[in-house]
């Protein structure tokens, strides 16, 4: 249930009854305009006040005030960049990271039981082992682009679209455009050059740069999502483009997430690229989850939300009871918000441990942001585990092609694609040349 659902009944009732008498005759515009001007008013002083002093000095926005406030990590796992290690590890996590999405986007934002529902249709087991057979609506349009039939096991014949898959090929395509010291100003810049859509965040953005809004206050204003999701995913390319170097994976996205987010939106870009990074050179995803919090201030909510998760982690017995603590613990948190939903991840990385399939089913089967979720996770555990732990059934029907939305790049090819993150990846390692060995 959302905070503040009784204000949001009493506005519907109040809706309801408008709608009723101006149907009956009633001047019903007049009656709410005081209640228009009092919203209006209300909205401008919430969105000047910011958080409060305490949450505003535990939760900085700028890079070296977030990096004063890390607890003590590793910063670097590899010595140095090993280009056969790469290709290895970062081809799992790319097609477990694509298999993740694909699979929970027919099915995105859906409650557990309605999903497994839907696996009783396909007559398939649930959590899912492999892709859906059928889905409502099959041909309604996802991103204007793809069907959604085409995200169906036997129909499929590429990584369809998705905002999550765009984001990894949008990261890329800053890394080549700018070098891997592009600035965020670079990222506005690629936004507009680039995208010809977004959501939440994103949307408020991009639509702040049309305006002519400096890149600086892009993410505040107007911006009540700013710690949803979608920096979030937007992690794993800075992931790629740093492995084995989780300090560079996070300020990497640091600089792309300040365009949209703020505080612990931030947090969930800097954190996941942290993880990313850290499972090219860990065997276990958790490990790297634990690296990763390093990274992101120690006194901030979404460490403390992802610490409270690795607590969990061992206690857990199944996916129905990871979705109930979620729901416990953060009942009232809208469903795309940055650390419910991190905590599902790692939910899912500790039910599945090294095995694809289990990690991915499990994220998608717990619903809330599950699309986003199980890439995230698919990502962490395929770098983990490399492509020979990645089964060929997750990633055969993509037939080596992805479709995103970046306009001038609707198309690509999947080596294509792996072959220039590890050209951006020796651009990143090539930076540090004291202690870079190409």
């Amino acid at each position: 249930m959302p905070y503040f659902e009784d204000v949001r009944k009493e506005l519907g009732e109040l809706l309801s009854w408008a709608d009723v008498r101006r149907e009956q005759g009633v001047n019903v515009a007049g009656k709410l305009a005081a209640l228009r001007k009092g919203i209006v008013r209300l909205r401008k002083e919430l969105e000047r006040c910011g958080p409060s002093k305490p949450t505003a000095a535990a939760e900085p926005n700028d890079l070296p005030g977030i990096q004063a406030l890390r607890p003590p990590g590793p910063r670097r796992l590899w010595r140095r960049f090993d280009p056969a290690e790469y290709r290895r590890r970062v081809k799992g996590a790319f097609l477990a990271r694509a298999a993740g999405c694909t699979l929970g986007a027919p099915v995105e934002g859906r409650q557990p039981q309605r999903m497994e529902a839907l696996a009783s249709h396909c007559r398939m087991p649930f959590p899912p082992t492999d892709y859906w057979t059928d889905i409502d609506n099959p041909f309604d349009l996802r991103y204007n682009m793809s069907p959604r039939g085409d995200y169906l096991r036997g129909r499929m014949s590429h990584i369809p679209v998705d905002d999550d898959m765009t984001y990894t090929v949008l990261g890329l395509l800053i890394l080549e455009d700018f070098g891997p010291g592009f600035s965020t100003a670079d990222v506005g810049r690629a936004w507009l050059k680039y995208l010809p859509m977004a959501c939440t965040a994103e949307h408020v953005a991009l639509a702040n740069l049309k305006a002519g809004v400096s890149w600086r206050l892009a993410g505040e204003r107007g911006n009540p999502y700013m710690e949803w999701i979608g920096a979030d995913i937007r992690s794993d390319p800075w992931g790629y483009a740093a492995p084995g170097w989780p300090e560079k994976a996070a300020e990497l996205a640091y600089r792309d997430a300040y365009l949209s987010h703020r505080h612990n939106g931030i947090y969930g870009e800097m954190y996941f690229s942290a993880a990313v990074a850290a499972a090219f050179a860990c065997a276990e995803p958790l490990d790297a989850c634990r690296v990763a919090l390093s990274e992101i201030p120690r006194c901030c909510r979404l460490h403390r939300e992802v610490t409270w998760a690795l607590r969990q982690a061992p206690k857990l017995t199944d996916w129905r009871r990871a979705r109930r603590l979620v729901d416990r613990r953060f009942a009232g948190m809208h469903h795309v918000h940055t650390n419910n939903n991190a905590c599902l991840t790692i939910f899912g990385l500790a039910l599945g441990g090294r095995d694809v399939t289990k990690v991915i089913g499990a994220t998608v089967a717990m619903g809330l942001d599950n699309d986003c979720t199980a890439a995230t996770a698919g990502s962490i555990v395929g770098a983990c585990v490399g492509i020979d732990g990645v089964p060929e059934h997750w990633y055969r029907p993509f037939r080596g092609r992805m479709r995103t939305y970046i306009r001038r790049h609707e198309w690509l090819g999947i080596g294509e694609v792996l072959s220039r993150f590890a050209k951006a990846a020796r651009a990143v390692w090539s930076e540090d040349c004291c202690c870079c060995c190409l």
